[in-house]
């Protein structure tokens, strides 16, 4: 791996494909594609040195998304402070004539041997991914700090302008920089989507009982309630609320929000005690037009941002991930050209369907449970009782959730590419 610093701006040849971004979709990407030998060039805007800013956020990484970071090296580090998740359980909270009922999916309905997946840290996962992209890497050029700023398309290839006015070519360039994506709006791709008109109240807790590792979700009127385990008995909470509600929670004094969250839900979690800081962000559901063109593809948030709920927003990136990585080195194992249509075309045809399936069914589920709805409530019902009751769908929806389906990318199943 070389590592250069924007300061003294470097000669790089041309490379296979340039990705922006060293989030967790980017670093992963940069590893496994210069782990086959493509010629990768990771831009980072992060600068080098001290440790990167706080991120109080937690991710449920689920079984084929573990079994990619495998692939990129990174699971060892992070295997000791990685909290197993176990079981996945849904509760409505709007009892009625039929009941409360609930649904669990559990490891067994796996029946690999293999837990669900696992709740990491973001600041750990992020750390973990730095460490591995430090050790060298023979096709590997990092270039930090610096950013993004535009792209032209000259003799067969992308060219990536930077802010340290540098220019590097690639086949390929992917833009891994997040919902506001600087490489979705160089190459022109609009998105679409709308506000929830909600927001959601964050925090980790210590809980006075065991969570034995199990995600729990709780669909009350307004919104779910959900504890997501941690190691130690700590959880990380998600609770979605109407616009403002939740920034002004996050605001208030720890003894109060306890206090609320306390009346609210100590039946359903057991009594919890704030632990660092609260936090709130609102509900937007965006997703670009297309995932690919000009040379160019998105991953992961810069391709979209949904309901967060379930967890699968990362989970999403890891997939996309996974599928152009085996799309790129397929190209390359039968002569073609990498950046080429026919290459981007599969990839933008495998992701976008489920993405936008994914970010659908969310959305379908949220506006199905938070409702006081009376006819809706016998139709929840139901549906539970179908998801718990019936073996053959509880598992093929524990495959789901746990992106361990056969149609998933090879990495997502610990399978190797070649």
């Amino acid at each position: 791996m070389v590592e250069l610093e924007s300061k003294s701006p470097p000669e790089v040849a041309d490379s296979d494909i340039i990705v922006v971004g060293a989030g967790p979709a980017g670093a992963s990407l940069a590893l496994l594609t210069a782990g086959l030998g493509f010629e990768t060039v990771l831009i980072d805007a992060r600068p080098s040195g001290p440790a990167p800013r706080r991120d109080p956020r937690n991710f449920a990484i689920v079984r084929g998304s573990w079994r990619l970071l495998q692939a990129a090296g990174v699971t060892d580090a992070l295997e000791q402070e990685a909290q197993p998740l176990n079981g996945l359980q849904a509760m409505d909270g709007a009892p009625h004539l039929l009941g409360a009922p609930e649904v669990m999916f559990s490891n067994e309905d796996l029946g690999t041997g293999e837990t669900l997946g696992f709740m990491v840290e973001a600041e750990r996962l992020q750390s973990a991914l730095d460490e591995r992209l430090s050790q060298p890497q023979d096709s590997l050029t990092i270039l930090r700090p610096t950013r993004f700023e535009a792209l032209t398309h000259a003799d067969g290839g992308v060219c990536a302008h930077l802010g340290s006015g540098d220019t590097i070519k690639a086949k390929l360039i992917a833009g891994c920089d997040g919902v506001n994506s600087p490489v979705r709006a160089a190459l022109g791709i609009p998105v679409e989507g709308r506000d929830y008109g909600k927001s959601v109240f964050a925090a980790d807790v210590s809980l006075s009982r065991p969570h034995g590792g199990i995600a729990r979700q709780l669909f009350t009127p307004e919104g779910p309630f959900a504890t997501l385990p941690l190691t130690g008995d700590r959880a990380n909470l998600a609770w979605y609320m109407k616009s403002g509600a939740a920034e002004a929670l996050a605001k208030r004094p720890k003894a109060e929000i306890e206090a609320e969250l306390n009346t609210l839900f100590s039946d359903f979690a057991g009594e919890m005690a704030l632990i660092g800081p609260a936090l709130s962000y609102p509900l937007k559901l965006q997703i670009a037009e297309t995932m690919a063109g000009g040379r160019g593809v998105l991953v992961g948030d810069a391709a979209r941002r949904i309901n967060p709920l379930a967890g699968q927003g990362l989970n999403l990136g890891f997939k996309d991930v996974g599928a152009l990585v085996e799309v790129i080195s397929d190209a390359r194992s039968v002569g073609l050209d990498i950046g080429a249509p026919a290459a981007l075309e599969r990839y933008q045809t495998w992701r976008r369907f489920d993405a936008a399936a994914t970010a659908m069914a969310m959305d379908g589920i949220d506006r199905a449970f938070s409702n006081d709805n009376a006819l809706l409530k016998p139709l929840r019902t139901l549906s539970m009782l179908a998801a718990n009751g019936i073996t053959p769908l509880r598992k093929a929806l524990s495959r789901q959730a746990s992106a361990d389906q056969k149609s998933l990318p090879k990495l997502l199943r610990g399978e190797a590419l070649g």
